[in-house]
């Protein structure tokens, strides 16, 4: 029998580390939290001390069952949740349940690696659970349940139920909508580039762009003045005023943390904070390489420091020195600059062995892990590498009152640049590669003039990476929370996006101007910064955690109680009712915002709206009702499409008379598909390879079996872009595991939201709820 007992949070991280602590370990996961604050109630005591009241996860009784099963026959018992703050909680919460009897024979262990060699580190230096980080996640958890659990209801009678007012969320809302209304606000002003072009043939051309005149900053604000400056250029003559040689650096980037991996890897890969979270969580956790069995192949992924090991650094040199050569070595003692509000106790993101090339795993992992793996490992051994170095040459150029500039430059030695070029949010123009030889004094003959018209551009809207690069630079958030606030903004609908970048949707803006209007000190940037600073005081042992919460409330306290007197609903829409002549203001209902009088119910004119470019109003035709083309079969007349709250449905008009409605999907060239009960699916049944049909149910429509009651199986349905009905493939999760039967458990869709439930279904039954987890991976709750 195992004399140890390891705990961690995954099932496939606790495979991975039994099979390196061999058989005197035995290692139980706990599948995430084991307790939290109530589902349907406040669960915090503000009167006494903000005393937060706990309790087991729903479907987690089991689980801590287990634990203390296996809990009373160890000597010794480890916990190893995730190092960092969310795991420190997990770990104090499970040490509460094994309670008293068993509190001498636990420690706290890390893994910063699933390697050999970090579980030898993390077993061989057991500690406490640490209680400043559990305190600083514990003020945290109840400051978002005071915030989100006291606000939240304030938006439900003027809007609908059910929407949220996160903490942290709604300041990240506040970015985009504020970005928007810079967007709608801009007025593009108009200028003019002017350029020339210079030509030794032996050289090749060289191009100048107009910056001064009389020594000041030139600005050509239309083609009068364009011309006019043109024409005065080409009767001048063009004198070389000074050449300006150097050598310019690039420096080599720092190793990935938390942030900037999610940055990255949504510029190079596509990948959204969530995804890349989720992926990162399987390499950290574990990959079965065949001979050497199952290894972490990255270190811990929420991180905001830059540290490395020496081993780590030793290991990447010998590489960089074998691969590339001595010259392309880091110099020795290159450090960066350690910022504020640093959590120092993890390294950066790195992969555990240098020597795991990406190749040589490549062909044991999917896509999306070779992909970041590369990333990571890229960007780790050129963080070790030379900096890259430029010949650099900057010619001003005179002519009469006016100057012209000139910059080209060409690599002299790539550096860190021969493994990894770090991608840009924005295009910028780029300098000349060419080195064009001249000196002062030089006459210059221009070969080629041109003007070109532009126009300045408003901001743009956040990518993923620039709103994660906003979030970390106005210090809202922390790395391990930047997935799940924007996988909430998107899953509120109060987001979407448009070309790869955030747009906030109309009920944003409404949420947000609410909030404005009533909590807009407690969802600043600047206060929510300094909450966070507060928070990281409760780690380091500067604050005590209820001090904390005590100062938040007590300056939140009088505006909630105001706001819940009076809610300030401002939501006027600049425009007349066309009936009465009252102001118009916005409304929210089941199907989406609306425009209703002011003078309600004297007058009950509605309509729906648009927000054009500018940010004004207009009112539309009421949505829902357009035109179809296709007839309906009872009564002859056009059908039109229709909005209910189970989504859109073609409808004949001429209800209540005809009551004709039938489900469609829009296919990828634009056709409409109607759906229809006794279709049948473009593949047999897998239980008895009967035919499979459409049928109905008071869910909606489904697949079923057309040789029903002998063989019951039914599936979700979905319409590939051929208009072809297939059952739709419930994703198993390799990470859940029926507790029951020990079957893997499959995450599926119901009119109720996802659940998860087993695949050994009908002989299992078991069905759990979901939990969103903050790196946005979908566990049991």
């Amino acid at each position: 029998m195992p004399k140890n007992l390891v705990i961690v949070e995954s099932p496939a991280k606790a495979r991975t580390i039994e099979k390196y602590l061999g058989k005197d370990f035995k290692v139980l996961a706990s599948v995430g939290h084991v307790k939290d604050l109530p589902a349907n109630d406040l669960g915090v005591d503000i009167e006494n001390g903000f005393e937060p009241k706990y309790s087991v996860i729903r479907g987690k009784k089991k689980v801590i069952d287990d634990l203390k099963k296996e809990a009373g026959t160890a000597e010794k018992i480890f916990l190893a949740p995730d190092p960092d703050r969310e795991g420190e909680a997990i770990a104090w919460h499970i040490a509460e349940e094994l309670g008293k009897k068993n509190a001498a024979k636990i420690s706290r262990v890390l893994f910063n690696e699933i390697t050999p060699k970090g579980i030898k580190d993390g077993i061989s230096n057991p500690g406490p659970v640490n209680e400043n980080r559990v305190n600083a996640q514990q003020a945290r958890r109840i400051l978002d349940r005071l915030v989100g659990y006291l606000v939240s209801p304030l938006l439900w009678k003027p809007l609908k139920y059910g929407l949220s007012a996160g903490r942290v969320q709604s300041v990240a809302l506040r970015l985009l909508v504020e970005r928007e209304e810079e967007i709608e606000k801009f007025k593009p002003e108009e200028y003019w580039l002017i350029d020339v072009t210079f030509d030794k043939h032996e050289q090749g051309k060289l191009k100048a762009r107009l910056e001064k005149k009389d020594d000041k900053k030139i600005k050509v604000d239309n083609e009068t003045e364009a011309k006019k400056v043109l024409s005065e250029l080409k009767a001048g003559e063009y004198i070389v005023a000074d050449v300006v040689k150097k050598e310019v650096p690039e420096k080599a980037p720092l190793p990935f943390i938390t942030s900037r991996l999610q940055q990255e890897a949504s510029r190079k890969l596509g990948f959204s904070a969530k995804k890349t979270m989720m992926v990162a969580q399987r390499l950290y956790e574990g990959v079965d390489l065949g001979k050497e069995g199952p290894v972490g192949l990255i270190t811990y992924m929420r991180t905001d420091s830059v540290r490395i090991s020496p081993e780590a650094q030793a290991e990447a040199a010998d590489y960089v020195k074998k691969e590339f050569g001595e010259k392309f070595l880091a110099k020795a003692g290159k450090t960066a600059a350690k910022k504020k509000n640093v959590q120092d106790a993890h390294e950066a993101i790195r992969p555990t062995s240098v020597l795991r090339t990406p190749d040589s795993v490549k062909n044991k992992l999917d896509n999306d892990q070779y992909r970041l793996y590369k990333l990571i490992w890229d960007r780790f051994v050129a963080s070790n590498m030379a900096d890259a170095i430029y010949d650099q040459n900057t010619i001003n150029i005179n002519n009469g009152p006016y100057g012209l500039k000139s910059q080209g430059k060409v690599i002299k030695f790539p550096g860190f640049r021969t493994l990894y070029i770090e991608g840009t949010d924005e295009t910028a123009e780029k300098d000349q590669e060419i080195i064009f030889e001249t000196e002062a004094g030089e006459k210059l003959k221009a070969s080629k003039h041109d003007s070109k018209q532009m126009f300045t551009q408003p901001p743009a809207r956040y990518s993923e990476a620039t709103l994660v690069k906003t979030l970390e630079q106005e210090g809202i958030g922390r790395p391990s929370t930047y997935a799940s606030i924007i996988s909430t903004i998107i899953d509120r609908e109060y987001a979407e996006m448009v070309e790869k970048r955030f747009k906030p949707t109309e009920l944003g803006r409404i949420v947000w101007n609410l909030l404005q209007s009533n909590f807009d000190k407690f969802f600043a940037t600047k206060f929510t910064a300094n909450m966070e600073e507060e928070l990281d005081g409760v780690e380091e042992g500067k604050n005590t955690w209820k001090g904390v919460l005590e100062d938040f409330f007590k300056k939140f306290k009088p505006e909630l109680t105001k706001a819940e007197k009076k809610f300030t609903v401002d939501l006027k829409l600049d425009l007349t009712c066309p009936i009465c002549s009252k102001e118009l203001t916005i409304k929210h209902g089941r199907n989406g915002s609306f425009a209703a009088c002011t003078s309600y119910p004297d007058c009950k004119f509605t309509s729906n709206y648009e927000r054009l470019e500018d940010g004004t109003f207009r009112l539309t035709e009421k949505q829902g009702d357009e035109p179809s083309g296709i007839e309906c079969e009872k009564c002859g007349k056009e059908m039109v499409f229709k909005a209910t709250r189970f989504g859109k449905v073609l409808a004949c008009p001429g209800y209540p008379e005809c009551k004709n409605i039938k489900n469609y999907v829009k296919l990828a060239d634009g056709s409409i598909k109607i759906l229809a009960t006794g279709e049948k699916a473009a593949v047999p049944c897998p239980k008895c390879d009967s035919e499979l049909t459409v049928k109905a149910g008071k869910n909606g429509m489904f697949i079923g079996c057309s040789n029903y009651p002998k063989c019951d199986f039914t599936a979700n349905m979905k319409v590939t872009d051929k208009g072809e009905i297939m059952p739709h493939t419930d994703k198993v999760d390799e990470n859940v595991t029926c507790e029951k039967c020990g079957k893997k458990m499959a995450l599926r869709k119901g009119p109720r939201g996802r659940f998860f439930a087993c695949t050994g279904y009908p002989e299992c039954k078991n069905i759990k709820s979901t939990k969103v987890l903050e790196d946005g991976t979908i566990t049991v709750k």
